[in-house]
């Protein structure tokens, strides 16, 4: 395979490609916490807001923030009038939800701040990477991790995250989220769009990422052309004591 080089834009190839790739887990933590009318749910990193969309379609009232600028205007386009994304991290909680699906190191300051303001009983949701033997995109990711010389593949131990914020464990669970796409060109633009492989670009060149992630993608292309990996997300749940 040859390098994809067409320009990309990394908020609509999330918001176009991706995202819904994680649609199972979205709908496996609402249905598990009950969300629904009356719900008050915050979203961190809420991406250009496919996450919120769904929450407010279960009777959810919503709220939303990303650092992503892109993705903030993305997901103020495609959610109901009256619902807030905002770049910021709001400086209190009035919330019984806090979600941060794409949980990272970065995201524990933020929860910090959060939880020092919310309520006794408020549920905090974080998400990421399930088991590596799990993940048939881990071989992707190392790419990132290797080109920009950090490690682990596949991010944070979301036990010390819950911990760290001073939070209660409230159980876990574990949901299948396979990535499927309809040639390498999507494959290789979409994972780019999750951002994990910012650091190797900027440590290398767009080309050489391109082309090593096309590499890594060999093995999940399938006989018509399409890519198909197999993975498994897992979730913790905390809430403030």
């Amino acid at each position: 395979m040859t390098p994809t080089l067409v320009p990309h834009h990394p908020a609509r190839d999330w918001a176009e490609i991706q995202e819904r790739m994680l649609v199972p887990l979205y709908e496996a933590v609402y249905a598990r916490l009950g969300v629904g009318a009356g719900t008050r749910l915050l979203g961190l990193g809420c991406g250009s807001g496919l996450a919120l969309l769904m929450a407010a379609a279960r009777g959810a009232r919503v709220a939303g923030a990303d650092r992503d600028h892109a993705r903030v205007e993305l997901a103020r386009e495609r959610l109901p009038e009256g619902v807030t994304v905002t770049e910021e991290p709001p400086e209190s909680v009035t919330y019984d939800v806090i979600t941060a699906f794409h949980a990272t190191d970065g995201t524990l300051p933020e929860l910090r701040t959060l939880t020092r303001s919310a309520q006794s009983g408020t549920t905090v949701v974080l998400a990421g990477w399930g088991p590596a033997e799990r993940c048939a995109t881990e071989p992707v990711l190392r790419v990132a991790a290797r080109l920009a010389d950090r490690g682990p593949a596949l991010g944070p131990d979301l036990d010390a995250l819950v911990t760290g914020a001073g939070l209660r464990p409230a159980g876990s669970g574990r949901v299948a989220c396979p990535f499927g796409y309809a040639d390498a060109g999507s494959s290789v633009r979409g994972l780019l769009s999750t951002g994990v492989f910012d650091e190797a670009v900027r440590a290398t060149e767009p080309a050489q990422v391109e082309k090593e992630i096309e590499e890594a993608l060999a093995p999940y292309v399938r006989a018509d052309g399409t890519v198909w990996m197999p993975n498994v997300f897992r979730y913790v749940v905390g809430r403030v004591a």
